[in-house]
């Protein structure tokens, strides 16, 4: 299916009553996380990804109103404002060749929390006593799991919502995890080391609160140093031609829980935009190795869009939490399958170099989510509907419509009378 991917509709194609559906999803006691513990399981031992990236994200689906576990009005990144919307924290893991999901997390508002919201937290079956997280809370909880369960990576990408968190840098870089994180260009940095001082107040005592002597400069203002050398760099091809960009770097200081510490600042710029990156990485990392590791977060973006068009994440239209866990699990077996399937066919079927002469190009497309649907098409058909099928379809449709208009006019009774 490409279009019209609610349970409703899978019901109908499918032969598998509406309810029972909604059931699996909805309320079903079946261990999403398990699932998603499965696949990574299977993810972790891969060939394909002993050398991957792990790309830290955030996507929202805009919601009609606010009965949605964790619809609220927030930022919703893909529409670029503030509107009602669903925010997950996700993880993909990447290469050059194939990239996944593997775990994610549902944003919860804080106004969800409040004392005033208990019952609409009951109707979605929100946990007991959850307590608030931020999205870069959240994010840092989802690495070190990723860590714990062994599931190898080179370093983390992230963007500047997450880049930009001191805490979330500080505790990745104590975890011994190599992170690049887009900041804002308005980040001050130190090029001295600066000094940390501890005033004596009134009654003769260190102060509490430390002092930072140093002089302070916006990244933005380091782009235009004579002393920075600058890259033209050619990562790798792509469908387009190649991703080629301009690099720079230079060490720079900051101030972790009181103590200084140095970093690299990358810099990168291409005719759309120039991005600051600071990273803990080695000082003894070259620059084209920074420079490939940072730009593969452009990978979980393409994830994301395959989640939302290919896989149906943006047509999900449950309310509970335990269906947003399920939903979840799901959208990673699949990101999984087609992942797998990618890595079967390179493996099966190598590049003939025939047709790299034939083309006049030197790199040749991997299969795409809609080449492996065309594939499932032919091995798995999709029942076709007999007359007979077609009318009874419609029968419940029209019972289900007039059973929900009953439901809704006995509600409308029942706040009448009160």
């Amino acid at each position: 299916m490409e279009t019209d991917r609610n349970l409703a509709n899978v019901g109908r194609k499918t032969g598998i009553s509406g309810q029972n559906l909604q059931h699996f999803v909805s309320n079903s006691t079946w261990s999403g996380d398990e699932v998603i513990l499965a696949v990574e399981n299977e993810v972790k031992v891969h060939p394909a990804f002993q050398e991957a990236i792990l790309v830290l994200d955030e996507s929202a689906e805009e919601k009609t109103g606010k009965h949605s576990a964790g619809a609220s009005r927030q930022y919703n990144g893909r529409l670029g404002k503030i509107e009602m919307s669903q925010v997950g924290v996700f993880l993909a893991l990447v290469t050059p060749n194939v990239c996944t999901w593997i775990d994610g997390e549902l944003f919860i508002p804080k106004n969800w929390l409040e004392d005033n919201s208990a019952e609409q937290r009951k109707k979605v079956g929100l946990p007991e006593g959850l307590a608030y997280q931020t999205k870069p809370e959240i994010g840092s909880a989802l690495i070190m799991r990723t860590q714990e369960r062994q599931i190898p990576f080179l370093a983390v990408v992230m963007d500047d919502l997450y880049g930009r968190n001191q805490d979330l840098r500080q505790k990745l870089h104590k975890a011994e995890i190599e992170y690049y994180g887009d900041i804002p260009a308005d980040t001050n940095v130190y090029l001295e080391k600066p000094q940390i001082v501890y005033p004596l107040t009134k009654r003769g005592e260190p102060s509490v609160i430390p002092q930072i002597i140093g002089t302070a400069i916006e990244v933005r203002e380091l782009r235009q140093k004579n002393s920075l050398q600058w890259q033209t760099l050619r990562l790798r091809a792509n469908e387009r031609g190649y991703l080629e960009a301009k690099f720079a770097r230079i060490r720079v200081w900051l101030v972790y829980d009181n103590e200084p510490r140095q970093e690299w600042l990358l810099i990168r710029q291409d005719a759309a935009q120039i991005t600051y990156v600071l990273s803990n990485a080695p000082e003894t990392i070259d620059l084209e190795m920074m420079a490939w590791r940072k730009t593969h977060r452009y990978f979980i973006e393409r994830s994301n869009e395959d989640a939302k068009d290919e896989f149906g994440w943006d047509e999900f239209q449950t309310r509970k939490y335990l269906a947003w866990k399920h939903q979840l699990a799901l959208t990673i077996l699949a990101s999984w399958f087609v992942a797998e399937t990618r890595l079967d066919w390179q493996e099966r079927f190598e590049k003939s170099p025939e047709l790299l002469v034939q083309y006049e190009v030197d790199a040749l497309p991997n299969l795409s989510v809609a080449n492996v649907r065309e594939l499932l098409r032919a091995s798995m058909p999709l029942p076709q509907l007999s007359p007979e099928d077609a009318a009874n379809l419609v029968v419940n449709h029209l019972v289900n419509r007039t059973r929900s208009r009953k439901s809704r006019m006995r509600h409308q009774k029942d706040r009448t009378n009160v």
